[in-house]
């Protein structure tokens, strides 16, 4: 049984992006959906997504989510240092040439999380879901919060009214690693902001539809590239079949 309920709202959020030998994404993705979903929530943690990265079909991403930075620890030790990690870990690593680029990240106090049920995920075998994930990574200077409060308090409530609400906005957790044999991106200042979509062109209009409103384009959108250390990073995501997140 697990030792937590990881339904809910995950305070802390890992997102995961691995680059992969050639040729190996849905190797790894089998693999993944088989032996690693379940297996991880018996310890406590949530797999929230799995998705292939549009741009780069060696690209995998994907989000997990705990309850604290100690249950990440716990739960982490006990997966990792288990049977199913010593069974299966070697043919996962062997697909993958980087598993270092991970965000530690948390829901902002104003706008939710990741709310997701596991009952809820699909089994292997279920039709592909066709949706569309979209993820905006915002970089702005460590340390500082205006870049952040524009897009909290500016950008995102003009997305809401030109269509489908981010499901999630999520900001860099800036607690210290608490499980070191897996390393995570340090000195970041990211806000990450999630949306769902039917398809791509359905992005694309609430992109266009948004970025044509005055105080988008006048306003908060030079007031974001003052602020910002870099231009956004958009991933496009597919979510695979058991995917939560879709």
């Amino acid at each position: 049984m697990p030792r937590t309920d990881p339904a809910g709202q995950p305070a802390v959020i890992e997102l995961r992006q691995y680059t992969l030998r050639p040729g190996r994404r849905d190797e790894l993705i089998d693999l993944f959906d088989r032996e690693f979903i379940e297996t991880q929530e018996e310890t406590g943690m949530i797999v929230l997504g799995q998705f292939r990265d549009l741009d780069d079909p060696d690209r995998f991403v994907w989000l997990r989510g705990f309850k604290d930075m100690e249950a990440r620890r716990e739960a982490l030790s006990a997966f990792y240092g288990g049977p199913v990690w010593a069974a299966h870990g070697p043919q996962a690593n062997a697909t993958m040439v980087d598993s270092d680029n991970v965000l530690l990240l948390r829901p902002e106090p104003a706008w939710r999380g990741f709310t997701v049920t596991p009952s809820e995920r699909r089994q292997a075998g279920a039709a592909a879901p066709d949706r569309f994930v979209a993820a905006a990574l915002w970089h702005f200077p460590p340390g500082t919060h205006d870049g952040i409060e524009l897009i909290q308090d500016g950008l995102v409530p003009l997305l809401r009214q030109a269509g489908p609400a981010p499901f999630a906005v999520l900001t860099t957790e800036p607690a210290a690693n608490t499980f070191p044999r897996l390393p995570v991106r340090t000195g970041e200042n990211i806000v990450a902001v999630f949306t769902s979509y039917p398809d791509e062109n359905a992005h694309r209009r609430h992109l266009a539809d948004a970025m044509a409103h005055p105080l988008v384009r006048n306003e908060i959108l030079p007031e974001i590239e003052r602020a910002q250390t870099a231009g956004p990073q958009v991933l496009r995501l597919a979510p695979t079949v058991r995917s939560l997140t879709r």
